[in-house]
């Protein structure tokens, strides 16, 4: 993003070279320097946040199942899964992928969107400012538009296409499917209130991104938002019991109630009727909302995003009568916070050495790219409410704005490089990042250049074995990243560490879109003086 030089407020001719001067500029320099990081204003940084968030969403294209259109970037890709739903009559073309292989998930799928439309929602003018705001819109209706095909009635959602089991005896590009394509649906018969809670909140906060710009679009997902919502709060049951295949891959462990609270938190966003912001506060406590003191937030457990948007709404005057639910609702949002931050007493999410935070083995990155985006929204609340976070463990005082958003930028920089292994774990950003990604599409050779068929034990044996790096860079994808003492192997089949997921890279979006104004905004008080 190009900016004006500004003129000095003195006018160039009054800056002399001489050294009382040069003193002068550099006491000039300093106070400006102390101003600035008062203001959420680093220092000029060594990180690209323009180019990683144009690699971000580049990622979601390369993740597109369906006829792709006129515009697409990604070149090695082409059409895949086009008799997706045939089998069962429906049309369930489209949507994404969500990591190396080729099941669409429901549930991982609707989480995507969801963080991807909340950082358009929190960041859209600095995503706009930097020339990315069209793409974004097109990654979320990438989605959106496929959840539609897949609400076929009121209280039908059809929650997978293809099984994982089947899925993962082949290795083979998208373009070549020759696995099952069953799809697999949620009813009333079949509840999936978990499914249908993180679709309507997804569709929901969807929504609120188009409708300046699109608003018939905005409509018609604010209207399946709510017949979702209904059907899952009517019929309600966990979706993996309903799909049995999902539960080795995406179990909600969590159950649906955090789900439900969600769909209703980003219903009342998107419509301010207050029945559904009545459903958070009187649902607060049974459906654990006031009650779950959680440290992490990801496509299976809520709670903490749940509890940070309702922590926002203090912000209102006219939320004074739900005060003392939502203060509730806030002291488990700072303990998320805290716990992050390693201020709470017992309950700190693990640190690697170098200061990652560390959930667990599998796809790690997962939990800190999300955990970076809450930590930055707070930062944002805080500031604009001139308030601190209150932490409650030993010696712990009150932490500001500033310290929340630094140790977020923290996370966003281990991730762009700064770690033991001097490596990117956003691929393609920087000049070492993991070549051989744990995706099927990107380690075969594209399709485009040689449509000859590849089968599903032809691939294990001519391609997943090679030790050669990936023919396709899969740009943008976040793998799942080091282990607990920051090592990383770089190696196909240690899918624990370099297999990504959309839902890894989509809270990214907005934190880099962020920490990119500031870094303009820095240049620009530089450029200043």
């Amino acid at each position: 993003m190009e900016k004006k030089k500004q003129n000095h407020p003195l006018g160039a001719s009054t800056v002399s070279k001489s050294p009382q001067h040069s003193c002068l500029l550099l006491l000039l320099l300093s106070i400006l320097f102390t101003a600035s990081a008062s203001a959420d204003v680093s220092d000029v940084s060594a990180f690209d946040y323009a180019d990683a968030l144009s690699k971000s969403l580049l990622y979601f294209e390369s993740q597109r199942s369906g006829r792709l259109p006129y515009n697409q970037r990604v070149a090695w890709r082409d059409h895949s899964g086009l008799t997706d739903g045939l089998e069962q009559g429906v049309d369930l073309v489209g949507g994404y992928y969500d990591a190396g292989d080729h099941v669409k998930f429901g549930l991982p799928m609707a989480f995507t969107v969801t963080m991807l439309s909340w950082g358009l929602i929190e960041y859209g003018d600095q995503i706009a400012g930097a020339g990315e705001f069209e793409h974004a819109l097109e990654a979320i209706k990438w989605g959106t538009d496929y959840f539609i095909k897949s609400h076929t009635s009121p209280n039908v959602l059809w929650a997978e296409v293809g099984d994982g089991d089947t899925d993962h005896y082949c290795w083979q590009r998208p373009e070549d499917m020759t696995t099952s394509r069953h799809a697999y649906k949620i009813d009333e018969n079949n509840p999936g209130s978990d499914l249908a809670g993180e679709t309507a909140a997804a569709m929901a906060a969807a929504s609120i991104v188009f409708r300046k710009t699109n608003p018939h679009y905005s409509h018609l997902l604010l209207h399946h938002a709510q017949q979702l919502f209904d059907f899952g709060d009517k019929y309600r049951g966990r979706y993996d019991a309903s799909v049995d295949v999902v539960k080795n891959y995406y179990a909600s462990v969590s159950g649906y109630m955090d789900e439900l609270l969600w769909g209703a938190m980003w219903l009342y966003k998107a419509t301010d009727n207050d029945k559904y912001l009545n459903y958070v506060i009187q649902n607060a406590d049974s459906f654990g909302g006031i009650g779950w003191a959680i440290t992490e937030f990801s496509w299976d457990v809520k709670y903490a995003g749940i509890q940070i948007m309702a922590s926002k709404l203090l912000m209102e005057e006219k939320h004074k009568p739900h005060r003392h639910i939502l203060e509730q609702y806030r002291t488990k949002a700072e303990h998320y916070l805290c716990s992050c931050l390693n201020k709470n007493n017992n309950s700190n999410v693990d640190r690697t050495p170098a200061g990652l935070l560390y959930v667990r083995q599998w796809n790690n990155m997962q939990y800190v790219s999300t955990a970076a985006f809450l930590l930055t929204v707070y930062s944002d609340f805080l500031r604009s409410s001139n308030q601190n976070l209150h932490c409650h463990g030993a010696g712990a005082a009150a932490v500001d704005h500033q310290e929340v958003l630094n140790f977020a930028r923290s996370q966003v920089e281990y991730i762009l490089g700064s770690n033991p292994m001097n490596t990117s774990y956003l691929v393609g950003y920087g000049s070492k990042y993991p070549n051989r990604v744990h995706h099927r599409g990107a380690s075969i050779v594209s399709y485009k250049e040689n449509k000859g068929f590849i089968g599903c034990t032809q691939g294990y044996d001519n391609w997943y074995s090679l030790e050669d790096p990936n023919p396709n860079v899969v740009v943008g994808a976040l793998v799942g990243g080091p282990d607990c003492q920051d090592n990383f192997m770089d190696q196909r089949d240690n899918y624990m560490q370099t297999e990504a997921c959309t839902y890894n890279t989509a809270p990214l979006v907005g934190v880099f879109a962020k920490l990119l104004q500031l870094e303009e905004e820095s240049k620009s008080l530089i450029a200043s003086y």
